[in-house]
C-alpha cells in the first residue's frame, strides 16, 4: 500500500506545484497583462479550486487503498485460520491508523490545501486591486 500512497502523493505534489505556480504567475503578471483585477482573482480562485479537487481525488485514492488493504488482510487471516490454525495472524485494527503512513500523507494534503487557501485569502486576493 505504501507504494501506491507514494504514487498518489507524487501526483498531488506535481499537480499542486504546477497549479500554485500558475497562481503566483497570475498574481505577479495580471497588471502587466492588463487583466481586470476581478478576472485575476477569479483565476486564482479557479486554480485553487483545481488544487482542492486534485487533493480530494488523491485523498480518495489513498482512503480506498487503505480500505482495500484492510479487506485483503482480513481475507488473509481467514485463509490462515483455515489452513494453519486459528489466531495464526492477528486481524488488522483500524484503530491503529495513527501508525499508518497514509494517515500522515492525508494530513499533509489537508494542511497544505488549507494553507494555500489561507495565504490566498489573506495576502493574494486582497492585494489584487
Amino acid at each position: 500500500m505504501n507504494e501506491n500512497a507514494h504514487r498518489f502523493l507524487a501526483l498531488y505534489q506535481t499537480l499542486a506545484t504546477g497549479l500554485v505556480s500558475a497562481v503566483l504567475v497570475l498574481f505577479v503578471g495580471y497588471q502587466k497583462w492588463e487583466l481586470d483585477p476581478d478576472t485575476a482573482r477569479g483565476g486564482v480562485i479557479g486554480l485553487l479550486t483545481l488544487v482542492t479537487v486534485v487533493a480530494a481525488f488523491t485523498s480518495t485514492l489513498i482512503v480506498v487503498g487503505a480500505m482495500n488493504w484492510l479487506d485483503y488482510r482480513n481475507e488473509e487471516c481467514d485463509i490462515t485460520d483455515e489452513i494453519v490454525g486459528p489466531g495464526f495472524r492477528t486481524r488488522p485494527r483500524p484503530g491503529n491508523f495513527l501508525r499508518w503512513y497514509e494517515t500522515y500523507v492525508l494530513l499533509f494534503i489537508t494542511v497544505s490545501v488549507i494553507t494555500m487557501w489561507l495565504i490566498a485569502g489573506i495576502f493574494l486576493l486582497p492585494a489584487m486591486r
